[in-house]
This record gives C-alpha cells, structure tokens and sequence, in this order.
C-alpha cells in the first residue's frame, strides 16, 4: 500500500507533465456481477445503456423539480413575509444540511450500490417539497430543509456514470449528466415561473413532490442494486460514517489541491447564485415569470456547455490547461459583471461566465475520482460535494451583505479578486 501511494504522490505532484490526475492503481479487486450487453437498449440507429439513460431521466427530472421550488421559493418566503434577511438564514440551514449529508451519502452508495442511493435522495427530495407545499409559517419552510440531508440526486448520478463509464472518458460522461441536468434547469424555471402564476406558490412545490416520487419508481425500475465494476473488501465491513476515511481521502494525493481550488473559485458564484433570485426580484425588478425565463436561459448555456463544449474540450487539450484556462476566462468575466446595468448585459455576462465555470467544475470532480480506487469514488464526490454545500452555507450570508451594503456589482468584483488568486495558484502549480 506504501509503494501504491508514493508512486501515486510523485505522478500528482508532477501535475502538468501528462495533463491528468489518473493515479496509478494496483490493487486487487474481486470481481462483482455486472452489467452485460442485456443493460443495452436501441433507439433507431443508436444504443443506449438502459440504467444511463434511465440516469440521465433522473437527473433531468431532479433537476425540473428542484428548480420549479428553487425559482418560487423567494416569492413564497416574501408572500409569508420573510425579509431578504431571512431567506439568507434559510439558503443557510439548507446548505449545512447537505454540508451534513454529503460525504455520508457519497459512503452510503459506495457501499449499497446506486440504487439504494439514488431511491434515498429521491425520496428525501419528495419530503422536502411536500412540506414546502404545506408551508405557512417560517417555521415550516424551515423544516422543510431539513430532509434535503440526502437530498443529492446529482452526485447520485455522477457516482453511476463514473462506476459505468472508461477513466479516460469520465470528464465527458460526468459533462453530459450536466446537460440532462441542464435541460431540466430550463424547464424547471419556467414551469415553477408558470404553476406560480396561475395557481401558487405551494402548487409548484407538491408539483416537484410528485415528480421526485415518479423518480423513485424509475430507479427501482432500471438501476441494478450494483453498478461497480469490482467490489472491494472494504465496502462491505466499514461503516457508512467514518472519520478516519473521509480524512484519508481528503489526503489523498492531489486531493487536498482540487478540493481547494473548488473551495476558492467556487465561493463568489455560490455568493452570486444565493442571490440570484433576490436580486432580479430587487434589483432588475423582475417578476416571477420573468425570472424563471432568466435561470432558464442560463440553464440552456450550462445544457451546452456541459453536454458539449466540455467532450470538445477535454478530446483536444489536458485537464490542466482546461482548469488554468478556465480560471483565467472567469477572471475577466467576473470584472464584466461588476460593470452589468441591465438584463440584457446580463445575459451577455453569463456566457463566458457559464463556460468558464463550467468547464472548471466538471474537470475538477473528474479528477477528483482519478485520486482514489474505483471503491471510493462515491465518497470523494461527496466530499466534492460538500465543497459546494460548505460554499452554500457562507454564501448567503455574504450575499446578503454585499447586496444590502454594496449594491450587485460587489459580486463581480468579489469574483475578480477570488479567481485572480485562484488563476496564479494554478499557473504556478500546474506549469509545464
């Protein structure tokens, strides 16, 4: 095991030489049933994998769901006269539950298989939106946070397609789940935008109960109880909650840096989407109509990008260009956004913003998963994952600061400073 991991501290620390983070393994796995040509499915000229598409279905139909309540929920909290505070406190309590959940979900599956754990985030999705629905007090929206503790169908999603997929080709695969996630991101909004309109705000939330309910019988459906290629011996004998080995992964060579270049670079757009609603309600005086037109927007750039530019990207340059260079892009994209009077410079901003960080956050949890054996993958994308929850939990508050104290363009300028340090650290760790 020693010489595994000194062999595999030396190629990472060496980033740059070959462009990927890919460890070098050489353990021994037992073998697992897995799944056979009988998982194909044809659809005219083209063959599918039956639990990938039903995969990509999921993730599509999570992610309508989550932002129907996502889009609606401001003008639900100010309708129960919730002040922008508030809400703050509420994007809180949301993402240091997920912050909670995160790894543990991430051991859960590595351990019972993507069935059971994708069935659980649904699940806890369904409860969330259904009290939602119910809500009539700040004190059930916020108990209505609460079973998003597992709440984490993506990451679900991202552990299937890493166990099914080639190495070489997981940036690609985890890229195209973000373009079933991004079609959903369309969607969602504009739905959540039109149930809102013509009926309520608690109408969208059991409409995205009931489709996280239809998601349960798809998973139990399609997905195997197993989809790892091998099955360590250590899956079956750990418990799912362990210190010692989320503390172990997060030493893993080249883990540490990863997970800190996603902390740094990813806290002033975590600011900018906590706020995003408010500050089209606020400060664009947008309604809900219009601002669910606007995340779906973004949503299509992140549905190309994701699905498209990212397999382009990574077939002609190396992980460690793609991650340098899309720090760099983000720099100026950020110096932009401080200087965004209107909607429509707006969406402008958003192109280079979204490909930017698009890119960025694909490459970095594929290389995340190369840094650990292929038992492990689950819980390093919960610990991927709960970077983004711990950037959730700060970024409400912050966001509500800014914007009350400096206006919207402090966000821009929050960017620019956080992904200039991030552009150098990159530069300098990953030359050539």
């Amino acid at each position: 095991m020693e010489t595994r991991s000194s062999a595999r501290r030396k190629r990472l620390n060496e980033m740059g030489g070959n462009g990927d983070f890919t460890p070098e393994t050489s353990e021994k796995n037992t073998s697992v049933p897995h799944l056979t040509s009988t998982s194909d499915m044809a659809i005219g000229k083209w063959k599918f994998n039956k639990v990938i598409l039903s995969t990509h279905f999921n993730i599509f139909l999570y992610a309508t769901c989550f932002w129907i309540q996502i889009g609606t929920l401001p003008y639900l909290t100010k309708k129960l006269g919730v002040d922008p505070v508030f809400f703050g406190y509420l994007q809180t309590t949301f993402a240091v539950v997920q912050l909670c959940g995160g790894p543990v979900y991430g051991r859960f599956g590595d351990m019972f298989g993507g069935r059971a754990a994708m069935a659980l985030a649904f699940a806890c999705a369904s409860v969330s939106y259904f009290v939602l629905g119910i809500a009539d007090t700040f004190f059930w929206l916020f108990l209505s946070r609460l079973p998003s503790v597992f709440m984490h169908a993506m990451q679900g999603g991202q552990m299937i397609v890493t166990d099914l997929g080639e190495e070489g080709q997981r940036a690609d695969a985890l890229g195209k789940l973000g373009l079933s996630y991004g079609v959903g991101m369309v969607i969602g909004p504009f739905l959540g935008g039109l149930v809102t309109k013509f009926f309520s705000e608690q109408t969208a939330a059991f409409v995205a109960c009931i489709g996280s309910v239809l998601s349960i019988g798809v998973v139990w459906v399609f997905v195997p109880q197993r989809t790892k290629k091998s099955q360590g011996k250590e899956s079956s004998g750990s418990a799912v909650f362990s210190l010692k080995k989320i503390l172990a992964l997060v030493t893993a060579p080249g883990a540490g840096f990863l997970l800190f270049i996603r902390m740094l670079a990813g806290l002033p757009i975590g600011v900018f989407q906590s706020m995003f609603s408010v500050f089209a309600m606020e400060t664009f005086k947008l309604p809900a109509e219009q601002n669910g037109y606007l995340l779906s927007y973004v949503g299509v750039l992140t549905m190309i990008v994701q699905g498209l530019g990212v397999g382009v990207l990574t077939k002609k340059f190396s992980e460690n260009d793609i991650l340098k260079w899309s720090s760099f892009l983000l720099v100026w994209s950020y110096l932009a956004l401080a200087f965004v009077t209107d909607v429509f410079q707006l969406c402008v901003v958003m192109v280079p913003l979204v490909v930017g960080l698009a890119s960025s956050n694909i490459v970095v949890s594929s290389a995340l998963t190369k840094t650990v054996s292929d038992q492990d993958t689950g819980a390093m994308l919960g610990l991927n994952m709960a970077v983004n929850s711990l950037i959730r939990t700060i970024s409400p508050t912050v966001g509500g600061f800014l914007l009350k104290s400096y206006g919207f363009q402090s966000f821009g300028y929050l960017g620019f400073v956080m992904l200039g340090i991030s552009t150098i650290i990159l530069f300098i760790k990953l030359r050539q």
